[in-house]
């Protein structure tokens, strides 16, 4: 059970923005997944799970009715998932993010996986507009024997309005901690008034992603195979993506990957979350209702 911390309310009527929690725990129960618990504040919400396959794993569909995010707002998810359990976490559109003209958006995201249990969470991409401000963590408790496959997706902005790289400010930590202390970490930020053309930003590239796929049980070979299933499917969209896997502390493959566009960048990824479904469970993909 993740205990539930209330955001910080003292300054809510001279502040800006909205405190937006959501708490979800997941058990398995015989051969199915169930939330055991769930709490939420808007802008958090959250479709009831539905059953992805035979195998008991479920999907949960997060979701922001207001549409974006405004600066001050701050959102907290929470989410456990018991020995055993198996839940896919998306949501229904990009995250866009607002102009702020003071104060950041802060989302945090902390996430833990049991033993045994599958956490797949493979959101939209985040759209910063011009002159937003963002601030995200994404912290991830891995239990000996829990499987992650963690996607985290950035466009350079609202391209088509010519807005590439126009945001404020944008941080991003994503941080994967194990009981033997091992840990990934990645971590960048940037800012507006320091952008300038080259490597820094990605040249001409308008899309960034990571894929972390995780599982300190899991043997070195496995993740090889994996490895040699990626790299076709990267080079196979020469000139469209690029992109690399490395190797962590934590068992497993970490992919970085820059993209012309978001199809390409879709594209990739879900090929990639194939692969890995197939060779880690025999599964096929999975078969997404976003709405």
């Amino acid at each position: 059970m993740i205990e539930s911390v209330e955001p910080d309310r003292a300054s809510d009527f001279t502040r800006i923005g909205r405190n937006g929690e959501l708490v979800l725990d997941y058990i398995r129960q015989g051969a199915k997944t169930i939330l055991s618990h769930s709490s939420s504040r808007s802008p958090w919400h959250f479709f009831p799970p539905i059953p992805l396959d035979e195998t008991g794993a479920v999907y949960t569909l997060l979701v922001n009715p207001s549409g974006g995010l405004v600066g001050g707002d701050h959102l907290v998810l929470r989410a456990a998932l018991g020995p055993g359990s198996h839940v896919l976490f998306s949501t229904p559109s990009a995250n866009r993010v607002y102009r702020s003209t003071t104060e950041p958006v802060r989302q945090e995201i902390r996430l833990t996986v049991g033993a045994g249990a599958v956490l797949e969470w493979a959101p939209e991409l985040t759209i910063p507009f011009a002159g937003s401000r963002f601030n995200q963590t994404i912290h991830v408790a891995l239990e000996h024997g829990g499987t992650l496959i963690l996607w985290d997706a950035l466009a350079a902005g609202r391209i088509a309005r010519g807005e590439r790289w126009g945001f404020t400010s944008f941080d991003n930590e994503i941080r994967v901690t194990t009981p033997l202390g091992r840990t990934v970490l990645e971590r960048y930020s940037l800012f507006s008034d320091k952008v300038m053309c080259g490597a820094g930003l990605a040249e001409d590239w308008d899309y960034v992603a990571s894929l972390f796929l995780l599982n300190e049980a899991v043997e070195d070979e496995v993740w090889k195979r994996l490895e040699e299933k990626i790299l076709p499917i990267i080079e196979d969209r020469q000139g469209r993506v690029l992109g690399g896997v490395s190797e962590p502390a934590v068992r497993g493959r970490v992919v970085k990957l820059l993209a012309k566009s978001a199809p390409d960048l879709n594209a990739t990824f879900e090929s990639i979350w194939a692969a890995a479904r197939a060779l880690l469970w025999g599964l096929p993909f999975p078969a997404l209702r976003r709405y």
